[in-house]
């Protein structure tokens, strides 16, 4: 029960870090590395909310918006500082860095049940 509480607070936090008119826009689990340092970067799997268009993304507060095809290694860049990141949706493989693997892929805790059972396993 606490654990659900701790979900629910966790989950309310992340919401009010949106603009106010995204807050009830869809959301979607999805791996978001970022690019900005070379090929491997810090790596996260975690609730990614749409805009009502679809075409900007939000997470942890930060907006991201689609390079078109133009990026490299990279297909989503931060609005404000203009850093290149790949999110995507999550592999159940769990083969999601670029060359393959997971180590060092950060999974929010207020996900963590719920990509549990994308995975239909019992470990994350």
């Amino acid at each position: 029960m606490d654990q659900d509480l701790d979900t629910a607070e966790s989950n309310l936090e992340q919401e009010m870090e949106l603009p106010k008119k995204y807050r009830l826009s869809r959301s979607r689990i999805m791996y978001i590395e970022e690019k900005g340092s070379g090929l491997e970067g810090e790596a996260r799997i975690g609730r990614v909310y749409f805009s009502k268009s679809g075409k900007t993304l939000y997470y942890r507060g930060r907006s991201f918006q689609s390079l078109k095809g133009l990026g490299f290694k990279a297909n989503y860049f931060e609005v404000e500082s203009g850093e290149h990141y790949w999110i995507s949706g999550p592999r159940k493989d769990r083969q999601d860095r670029l060359y393959g693997g997971s180590l060092g892929v950060t999974i929010d805790a207020d996900i963590k049940d719920e990509y549990i059972r994308y995975l239909g396993t019992k470990q994350a």
